[in-house]
């Protein structure tokens, strides 16, 4: 449970009780940042990308992220966003990884054998119930599973940064984990941005092994689902 705090809109003067969202870190704790009860929450008058995010760091695995940043809309129509104040908490351990057959891939010779070679390693991470995900990515198929979306781009461009921050947020939405796998790799920019937002980044070879390219796909890579 994450913690509610009170909040005085300085338009209206309207009070209110606001609680933070919580989401999954990526090693399964639930994760929400903690607010300042003292502190005065401020109105948006206007945005910036870098503005909208606040590193918060997980309690259980140490894991340092970068989380929305905490808003509240007033009925009077002004956007106020909460000061945060210290750590993130997380209520539950790390889990441990399962062990795991020697994976068998599916060689590619298609698009349709890319995602197929994606949902046989999800599969063999532990991932059940691998199906077509509901919302269309921004490039590529998207596949999903019980906490987990996945993006399989097999286009011959590498993949953008704003691909890997647009699956991030869809994720988010949807309270899961993301992996990204890309036939023709990623930007320099993707694979930083990847990186502060600890989103697993695989490269699949034409043999259909996916290969991680961050410490996070080599982690996912190494732990399975949990």
């Amino acid at each position: 449970m994450s913690e509610s705090v009170p909040v005085r809109c300085p338009a209206c003067r309207s009070e209110h009780h606001y609680e933070a969202p919580v989401y999954p870190c990526a090693c399964g704790a639930p994760l929400a940042p903690r607010l300042d009860p003292d502190g005065t929450a401020t109105p948006v008058t206007h945005r910036a990308w870098d503005d909208e995010w606040i590193t918060v760091s997980c309690s259980a695995c140490g894991r340092e992220s970068e989380w929305p940043r905490p808003e509240l809309g007033c009925p009077c129509g002004t956007v106020l966003r909460i000061p945060p104040s210290g750590p993130s908490t997380a209520d539950e351990p790390r889990r441990s990884p399962a062990p795991r057959r020697a994976f068998q891939p599916v060689t590619i010779r298609t698009a349709r054998d890319a995602v197929t070679a994606a949902a046989v390693y999800l599969r063999w991470l532990g991932y059940r119930d691998i199906r077509r995900a509901d919302q269309r990515p921004t490039s590529g198929i998207g596949l999903a599973a019980h906490g987990l979306l996945a993006q399989v781009d097999p286009t011959v461009n590498p993949a953008s940064r704003r691909d890997v921050e647009c699956l991030w947020l869809t994720a988010m939405t949807e309270s899961a984990h993301c992996v990204y796998f890309s036939l023709a790799g990623y930007t320099p920019d993707a694979r930083t941005r990847a990186d502060s937002l600890h989103v697993p980044l695989f490269v699949l070879d034409l043999t259909g092994t996916p290969q991680p390219v961050n410490s996070q796909a080599d982690e996912l890579d190494a732990s399975g689902a949990g």
